[in-house]
């Protein structure tokens, strides 16, 4: 087994061939109101002489998208009539927009899910599906990915960015921690259908097991005491897959501080991977039948 180390992240692969794989790597609104003596900048007075714009309290929902709409025509217009004030107009408006969006993203009750749902698709629909027609059009006939991949379920580590997956390239588990669990045809069903539809049905090449830094579910690891008591119901005897990795940690690393055995607990769970996967029996089966050897790699 050959490791490498790269940026704290955890990578652990099973090659089915020999072939090694590629390397890794308050907010304001402003309005300008129209009334019927002109503003003062639009009678030829200099651009420091204009008028302050009006503030007014911010608010929430359709409101918010109208005044700030209202506001960018007001400029728009402006804009038509003065050349000269493009650069003033510029520099408002990408003030604006800022401080909509950090309303936004710190106002709960501006985020709305279903349209953050909505646009997400409409974007893919538009950017990626319509763009690349005949790649759509193959998948749809079915897949044939190269690799399996698990990764933890931590919303920062999503494989298909760290490692730029394309659709239909690889077949993904994630959970909690990235953990492959010892063969067992009940307690750990789920992940034992996942793997024997990735090598019998797919014939995936590559097993990889992407690992991270600042891995919760491995914080709780080495956290829980395992001395009888649980405070969760799933979460306790999830994580205790990788109780041997805690074990060595913990006896190798007695006196460290617990932020660098929790890092060490994240790297021995990954290498771990590969003695866990070529003991599940459909894959003694794929890597005896390709003559393969395992690999790991740290990230």
């Amino acid at each position: 087994m050959s490791t490498a180390s790269i940026n704290s992240w955890c990578l652990t692969s099973v090659s089915a061939s020999k072939r090694s794989l590629p390397a890794l790597r308050p907010s304001v609104f402003a309005s300008l109101n129209s009334s019927v003596s002109p503003p003062t900048l639009i009678r030829n007075q200099p651009v420091f002489a204009a008028p302050a714009p009006i503030l007014y309290p911010p608010r929430r929902g359709e409101e918010m998208g109208k005044d700030y709409n209202e506001a960018i025509e007001s400029l728009k217009k402006l804009l038509s009539d003065k050349e000269e004030l493009k650069t003033v107009a510029a520099a408002k408006v990408e003030q604006i927009t800022a401080e909509l969006q950090t309303a936004s993203s710190s106002d709960p009750k501006a985020f709305d899910p279903v349209e953050k749902i909505k646009s997400g698709f409409i974007h893919f629909k538009k950017e990626k599906y319509d763009k690349n027609p005949g790649l759509y059009s193959e998948l749809a006939k079915g897949q044939s990915p190269k690799f399996m991949v698990f990764a933890c379920s931590d919303s920062r580590v999503c494989p298909s960015h760290v490692l730029d997956f394309q659709p239909g390239e690889a077949f993904v588990l994630r959970n909690v921690a990235n953990m492959v669990p010892p063969y067992d045809k009940t307690k750990y069903a789920g992940v034992g259908a996942a793997v024997e539809y990735a090598v019998l049905h797919l014939k995936v090449e590559y097993i990889v097991v992407i690992g991270h830094s600042a891995c919760g579910g491995i914080k709780g690891l080495m956290s829980f005491p395992y001395d009888g008591t649980t405070s969760t119901d799933f979460i306790e005897d999830w994580v205790k897959v990788c109780y041997p990795a805690k074990t060595k940690v913990l006896a190798e690393h007695a006196n460290a501080p617990f932020p660098d055995l929790c890092t060490q607990c994240e790297k021995a769970s990954s290498e771990r991977v590969p003695w866990t996967l070529a003991n599940l029996p459909v894959c003694e089966r794929w890597l005896g039948e390709q003559n393969s050897r395992t690999e790991g790699w740290l990230l």
